[in-house]
């Protein structure tokens, strides 16, 4: 179904959002203080990054993938966007402490 995939998509842009809102105050906490600490959740909000735009990616202009994830069962379509759910997630409640 293609709703699985679009959600995937919705779940992506969400994780860029918080990851863009989470690296300006990782960034200007790291410029303010020099924090080792800091400058690691800057790397570590970098490759989350990339991971989702790779998979934007995949899931908008990669026709091969978007051809298999649709003739792919249900299961699979559901562990694919419970995997971006789940960072999701994981993000939201790492912005909500962060952004306090």
């Amino acid at each position: 179904m293609a709703i699985w995939l679009d959600l995937s998509r919705v779940a992506i842009g969400l994780n860029l959002v918080l990851l863009a809102a989470l690296g300006g105050v990782w960034l200007r906490n790291y410029l303010d203080h020099g924090a080792r600490h800091t400058l690691m959740l800057l790397v570590f909000a970098t490759v989350l990054v990339l991971q989702n735009l790779l998979w934007l990616y995949f899931y908008t202009l990669h026709s091969a993938f978007v051809g298999w994830y649709l003739a792919s069962g249900i299961d699979v379509q559901l562990g694919i966007l419970a995997l971006c759910g789940l960072e999701l997630v994981g993000l939201a409640v790492l912005a909500s402490f962060t952004l306090r």
